[in-house]
């Protein structure tokens, strides 16, 4: 935020008598909130070892001493998300939060500044085949973000296949997660998750919702998008549904965090973000702590909506064999493996397409082939391979040329309707 980044700048130093305190109440707060307490004391003694062998003496920069900090503390514990953070600001508001006035208008802050991203949703829409897609950056808890996300579930309602993609989601709320989860159940509430947490002892589990808000969509086809980032809550998610094979995970193996907790207060400038609990998976009753979620079809995250979208093809085809749906399934198909495969054309190569075919032209400007009707706007044509163009432009068109006897000439140009229409016009 602007407020950290002011801080940054104008208070940077920290002393030998702060470094003390910090690493003595980090400490304290890990030995009495951390899921294992064996391992808290072996972090609280490493960091306090190192102080007392003066390996902290030298840093006297609060982001470099931070930095160190939360590198020691994993070392230890190799737990991802155990973080050491700097932030005085927001220690001081929540001190100045006493009143339950004054806590809602602490709340009501957080809540405009995640609503900034659409609490996490960061994109919905429907592709070309009745496939939904969702982008979603974060689990946000649902007492805020529950109508964004219901608004958001019920417009995929009606989708064949939904592809979540949580490339970029480094976690949040478990809430979140089974409240959508609960959309791609029926009203049989099904068993999600357990979780054992240490500071009040107590398990705990999550189902899914036995009432939504809309539409349910049961029968959909679940891909979920997942790399390397992809952390957390948004672990759990992935790994709910892999084990409940619900979801089909494409992508790279996750980032491997399943302690959830939260930041607590250590000192006036610093707090401790503590994993307090652990998730304890129904199915195979342990979790992804240390080695993270595998996906099903492993690939380079870059390719994997890609994949993913292919694949949701595929499937709908062998259910759906009408001849609509199968020609929708390969006009798409086919577009998305023109994208993988791209096709470049040397200007020699594009020259032989140019020409006037009816009212159908097609020239050659500046490197590019643009395509004409009549007197309407040009549009550079995309090459596909195989004498086929697209036009991002009309997604719903595209044009074949069709060889002469000599195969070194282009007789007539075939523009093709992706409701498996098709028209012809002769070179002139």
């Amino acid at each position: 935020t602007y407020a950290q980044q002011q801080v940054q700048k104008n208070d940077e130093n920290i002393s030998t008598k702060e470094k003390k305190a910090v690493i003595e109440a980090v400490g304290k707060q890990l030995q009495d909130n951390y899921v294992f307490p064996e391992l808290a004391k072996k972090m609280s003694d490493q960091i306090i070892k190192k102080q007392n062998s003066g390996q902290y003496k030298k840093i006297d920069n609060v982001f470099e001493f931070r930095d160190i900090l939360t590198k020691d503390l994993r070392s230890v514990s190799q737990d991802k998300h155990i973080s050491v953070i700097f932030d005085p600001e927001a220690i001081e508001d929540q001190k100045q939060a006493v009143t339950e006035a004054e806590k809602q208008k602490l709340q009501d802050k957080i809540v405009e500044q995640n609503s900034k991203g659409n609490f996490g949703f960061h994109e919905v829409k429907i592709l070309e085949g009745n496939i939904g897609y969702l982008n979603l950056r974060s689990f946000q808890d649902p007492s805020y973000a529950g109508d964004t996300a219901v608004a958001a579930m019920n417009f995929l309602s009606n989708t064949d296949a939904i592809i979540i993609d949580l490339r970029q989601n480094g976690g949040g709320s478990p809430q979140m997660i089974q409240l959508i989860s609960s959309y791609l159940f029926d009203e049989e509430p099904v068993h999600l998750n357990s979780f054992y947490h240490r500071p009040e002892d107590r398990n705990t589990q999550t189902w899914t919702l036995p009432h939504v808000s809309g539409k349910r969509n049961p029968d959909a086809l679940v891909y979920v998008l997942t790399s390397n980032r992809t952390f957390s809550a948004a672990e759990e998610f992935s790994y709910n549904l892999k084990n409940l094979e619900r979801g089909t995970l494409v992508g790279e193996t996750t980032g491997g965090g399943a302690h959830p907790g939260g930041p607590v207060t250590a000192t006036d400038r610093f707090q401790i973000w503590v994993p307090t609990g652990r998730a304890i998976n129904p199915i195979t009753k342990t979790n992804w702590e240390g080695t993270g979620v595998s996906p099903h079809i492993e690939v380079d995250q870059v390719d994997a909506f890609g994949t993913a979208y292919l694949k949701a093809l595929d499937q709908l085809a062998k259910v759906n064999t009408d001849e609509i749906s199968q020609t929708i399934y390969n006009w798409v198909k086919e577009g998305l493996k023109a994208e993988q495969q791209i096709t470049e054309l040397t200007e020699a190569q594009m020259q032989i397409y140019t020409g006037n075919f009816g009212p159908r032209s097609v020239q050659l400007e500046n490197g590019d082939l643009y395509y004409q009707r009549s007197e309407g706007n040009k549009y550079k044509l995309i090459p596909m391979g195989n004498h086929k163009f697209s036009i991002k432009e009309i997604p719903f068109f595209r044009i074949e040329f069709e060889q002469g006897e000599d195969g070194n000439q282009v007789a007539a140009l075939i523009g093709h309707y992706n409701d498996g229409r098709k028209d012809k016009n002769i070179k002139d």
